[in-house]
């Protein structure tokens, strides 16, 4: 066989092989729980243990902070007092402080969501699908005539944002196994500008909506419902 036509051969079989690995079949939520759920239960459960909550939880909170750039993981047991569990470091966040008003603003949403779905195919290996916009984001659009409002925000592994928190991979796997395990209707999730809990809330541009006032106030009570991480900063994960 001649030089080129060895290139040739070994070209066309790096093509099959990389068509392969794009064809994959997906995968079942099942099988992801298969392939991390052992690994995830080792990094966690020490964890669980150490703040009195157990393995997995009845329910889970996670707080996302955009300027701290930290996901606190809290969660709860059959006393449903929640207890800081440890705090993941945010790889990316798009945007700046402030609600997202419009798709295509980039902006990370602010404000209590569920999650609404589990995408064990994601692009950025495994995410969290979240209900924006909510009720009360969807009630301030119609206040200010606002449209097209945006969707898809997810957390989610990988390191690239575009109005998501990406986590990382293990921290994403970490995340997706315990809400299978707690189950997606006991999973809250709070994005937050600020930590209210220790500072009061940001100085924000002129044309950010009055809305965003009563918005804070409720996040500021929420907040106040769960443990500052510094107060059991043995369990941080960072």
């Amino acid at each position: 066989m001649s030089r080129v036509a060895g290139v040739i051969v070994v070209g066309l079989f790096l093509g099959m092989f990389a068509a392969a690995k794009t064809n994959a079949a997906p995968k079942t939520i099942e099988e992801r729980i298969a392939e991390y759920g052992e690994a995830v239960r080792q990094r966690l459960d020490p964890k669980f243990r150490a703040a009195g909550v157990p393995y997995p939880p009845k329910r889970v909170t996670l707080i996302g902070l955009k300027q701290e750039r930290l996901l606190e993981l809290h969660a709860s047991g059959a006393d449903d007092v929640p207890r800081f569990i440890c705090a993941y470091p945010v790889l990316a966040a798009s945007g700046k402080l402030g609600p997202k008003l419009r798709e295509g603003d980039r902006q990370v949403p602010e404000g209590i969501y569920g999650v609404q779905e589990l995408n064990p195919n994601s692009r950025f290996h495994l995410s969290l699908w979240l209900d924006y916009p909510n009720k009360f984001d969807r009630a301030r659009a119609v206040a200010d005539r606002r449209r097209k409002l945006g969707g898809e925000i997810m957390i989610h592994g990988n390191a690239v944002s575009k109005g998501c928190f990406a986590m990382g991979d293990p921290a994403a796997e970490d995340l997706f196994v315990l809400a299978v395990f707690t189950g997606i209707a006991n999973v809250k999730v709070i994005f937050a500008p600020v930590d209210f809990r220790i500072q009061s809330a940001p100085v924000l541009p002129n044309e950010t909506p009055a809305w965003t006032t009563r918005l804070y106030q409720e996040l500021t009570r929420e907040l106040a419902r769960y443990p500052r991480r510094a107060q059991e900063g043995k369990n941080n994960a960072r």
